[in-house]
């Protein structure tokens, strides 16, 4: 019965080719876009979940009541270790690390990588495997190293690479081999040894090698910028945890930090979704939304169609009630043609699924696997997705039409269907609403991307590369690089070199305690530090408000100055710029006092999240510790400045990975989450424009093909071909001041509350909203023109014989 039921389903669809080809594409735009995306959301939610014990994984974070004295992502260095070695009962196993970038080295080959220095407990605590070597033992030994199989490629030239050696520089400038003791199988994205960067896999080592690179010091309880991760026993729940972690902080930190701290427990299945304010749980959010609502359209379009439609099969369904057929029958055969064009769409969208895969996987910064290489879950859900469109899809038609009564359905009256006018009026201002509600979303999200990179910085962004230099954090370690610097200013392609820590848009310095002369050290405040030299300012173009930064031109060196911007003036409490210049300040844990000798206007240093926080800038004589040097080149030739640029370096710095960013794309990355949401909302209201169209198409037609005989009589009668036009287009016209007046106001309402996200946002225009409506308005008009004005330039006796 039921292949009875799609063999005459199949004859209908070839009857009415224009209607199944339309109703076919409609879906299958929208079914490919929701695939997509819907992959994509699957990838997302699946990270950490393959971590060995994941239920019982956990990321120590840190809530401060004076935000500014460390991070939420770090804890106490000791913390997760004395949790385990106190509390074995509730502890399990635990893992901590600190994070730096270095030179490696293997001969010739040379380049910078992220380096993770943790707990040997590493590997066998997430259950990462080795392609070679033994996990178990992998990290236990000093000056040994893990990496992963792109890196063994990368240096060796093939996987197996066990035994061998790479020259490894330390921060002060030391260099030593490290033997390779394990190599990486293949590791999915997680938040362990991706928690900083989601691009590279980091080359991991022990604290067993911490004496080299001169950090035994920071495993105290002073220290809050250490990555801590715990793994609890069967059934501990976090809540006891807490109230551990809690007694251990105010019994071992210092009393500026303990009574500022709250250390909590992040399930690893979380961390990923909830890092930076759950920017990544939010985009989700948006994309499934925004496919929901491209898929909701395209359902719209065939129900309304198969209403439409209907004209022509009244005379079927009478024949067929007179014959026997039954009403569960027809409804049966309604939804078998519904749930067949649902299965032939399906088959249209996974070929364009496999088209614009590697599209979608670029604009999201994610991979989206191919149809050769997803689950065979992925296809059991497509085929389940596709019934369940069908039948969406058909049951509404599919009861109206086996409603019809048998007498007036022979008669081909058309009473029942007129009925629901109403209805597909209604459908068609809720599809009308959708898209104009994506179109609002997608102007706002683009005017708010556009702003963060046409907003005046506070800096000079454009023709600045910054390269990560070798580290020796020491007074000899700084007088090099300096000497170094000032060669490189030589290059006529170059304006300005400046040695920092800190590069705008790049991850913040530390923060440290100031407070006023004759103040109590309690009532200090936590400001950001930055490191530079005395040519930052003037590398980046960043204005004085007061004082000099640091030195006049001509001056030496002069030990323990400061430069504060606005907010960091106004943070130490001082009324004005001119007040602060000379005034004396100390920091926690310096003996001497350092003088205030500039003040630079605010600038934005960190993304537009935050409101511009207060900085103390450094000298990096008084401070040895760089990362960068920012080089301010000549923007007429990028390309020779940045080859000159690389052949003083490799005379100045043989054996230093030579590897530059321009500010731009550092500033990018901050945004990478908006610039995924600005490209996908642009697709979707393409997708959703066309599919609008694609339904007015098939309403349109349908309609001239049913009022021909009208169309003819009114030309006789004296009608012109704009009122012809007129006629189908004032209905549109009608709906779509309908559907402007319900998705501007939830536009706004929702455009206001996302925008809430960000400390420095556009404020919402008339003219954004205007030049929608006019654009959407503009876009169906044409369209619907297009479509009646052939129909209205035909001979009204050609329209008259041929009804």
């Amino acid at each position: 019965m039921i292949q009875i039921y799609f063999k005459i389903a199949w004859r209908n669809l070839m009857k009415r080719k224009f209607y199944a080809f339309v109703s076919i594409l409609g879906l299958s735009v929208g079914i490919t876009f929701t695939l997509l995306i819907g992959t994509y959301i699957w990838g997302e939610l699946q990270v950490n979940t393959d971590l060995k014990n994941v239920e019982n994984q956990y990321l120590i974070q840190s809530k401060w009541k004076k935000p500014d004295i460390g991070l939420e992502i770090t804890t106490l260095a000791p913390l997760a270790k004395t949790l385990k070695e106190n509390y074995p009962n509730l502890v399990e196993n635990y893992y901590g690390f600190e994070g730096y970038t270095s030179t490696i080295s293997n001969g010739d080959k040379v380049f910078r990588e992220d380096i993770q220095i943790g707990d040997a407990t590493l590997l066998n605590m997430y259950g990462f495997e080795l392609l070679y070597g033994d996990s178990k033992t992998a990290l236990n030994q000093p000056y040994t190293m893990v990496i992963s199989s792109e890196q063994a490629i990368k240096y060796f030239g093939k996987l197996d690479c066990l035994g061998k050696s790479l020259t490894v520089e330390s921060n002060a400038g030391q260099k030593k081999s490290f033997m390779i003791t394990g190599v990486l199988g293949k590791v999915n994205t997680n938040s362990v040894i991706n928690l900083l960067s989601d691009t590279r896999i980091p080359i991991l080592m022990s604290f067993e090698s911490s004496k080299f690179w001169g950090i035994e010091k920071y495993f105290a309880w002073n220290n809050p910028y250490n990555v801590g991760y715990i793994e609890l026993k069967n059934g501990v729940k976090p809540e006891s945890v807490a109230q551990v972690m809690s007694k251990l902080i105010k019994a071992n930190a210092p009393e500026n930090i303990s009574a500022n701290l709250q250390a909590y427990l992040v399930p690893m299945k979380d961390v990923y979704l909830e890092a930076n304010n759950g920017i990544v749980k939010k985009t989700i959010f948006t994309l499934l939304f925004v496919a929901l609502f491209i898929l909701l359209m395209a359902i719209v379009n065939f129900i309304n169609m198969s209403i439409g439609n209907s004209v022509t099969r009244l005379k079927e369904i009478g024949v067929r009630k007179m014959l026997g057929s039954e009403k569960g029958q027809l409804i049966r055969q309604f939804l078998a043609e519904s749930i067949l064009i649902s299965f032939f769409s399906l088959l249209i969208s996974l070929i364009l699924y496999e088209v614009f895969q590697p599209f979608f996987g670029e604009m999201l910064h994610k991979k989206i696997p191919s149809l050769l290489t997803v689950s065979s879950y992925f296809y059991l859900f497509a085929v389940l997705f596709a019934v369940l469109i069908g039948l969406l899809s058909g049951i509404y038609p599919a009861f109206i039409l086996s409603n019809l009564p048998s007498i007036d359905s022979l008669k081909g009256k058309l009473k029942s269907i007129k009925e629901n006018i109403f209805f597909r009026r209604l459908l068609i201002v809720s599809q009308f609403t959708i898209a104009l509600f994506v179109f609002v979303g997608a102007s706002v999200i683009s005017k708010q991307v556009n702003y963060f990179f046409n907003k005046d910085l506070g800096y000079q962004k454009e023709a600045v590369v910054t390269l990560s230099v070798p580290r020796d954090w020491s007074p000899v370690g700084v007088d090099k690089m300096e000497r170094i610097r000032d060669e490189m200013a030589k290059l006529k392609e170059v304006s300005q070199v400046s040695l920092s820590y800190d590069i705008p848009a790049g991850h913040g310095g530390n923060n440290n305690a100031f407070y006023k002369m004759g103040q109590d050290s309690t009532q200090a405040v936590y400001v950001q530090t930055i490191t530079t030299d005395e040519k930052y300012a003037d590398a980046y173009q960043i204005p004085m408000v007061a004082g000099v930064y640091f030195q006049r031109k001509q001056e030496g060196f002069q030990a323990r100055k400061i430069v504060l911007n606005e907010t960091g003036f106004k943070t130490l409490g001082f009324k004005n710029p001119t007040e602060a210049i000379g005034k004396e300040i100390r920091i926690h844990y310096y003996p001497q006092p350092f003088t205030i000798v500039g003040v630079t206007k605010d600038f934005h240093i960190a993304s537009m999240h935050k409101a511009i926080s207060p900085l103390v800038f450094m000298n990096v004589k008084d401070f040895t510790f760089f990362r960068y040097f920012s080089f301010k080149i000549q923007p007429n030739n990028l390309a020779q400045s940045l080859s000159s640029i690389e052949q003083k370096w490799k005379t100045l710095m043989p054996g230093s990975a030579f590897e530059y960013t321009f500010i731009d794309d550092t500033l990018q990355k901050l945004y990478q989450s908006e610039i995924q949401l600005k490209k996908a909302s642009q697709v979707a209201t393409i997708l959703s424009i066309i599919i609008v169209l694609l339904g007015i198409l098939g309403m349109v037609s349908m309609s001239i093909a049913r009022r021909t005989k009208e169309l003819g009589i009114r030309k006789v009668l004296g009608a012109s071909s704009i009122s012809i036009v007129m006629l189908f287009l004032k209905e549109f016209i009608v709906l779509i001041a309908i559907a402007i007046a319900i998705s501007f106001p939830l536009g706004i309402i929702s455009m206001n509350h996302w925008l809430t996200a960000y400390a420095y946002r556009i404020q919402l225009d008339w003219q954004t909203f205007l030049t929608v409506a006019l654009g959407f308005s503009l876009i169906i008009a044409i369209f619907v023109c297009l479509q009646t004005f052939k129909t209205a330039l035909e001979n009204p006796i050609k329209s008259l014989k041929t009804e």
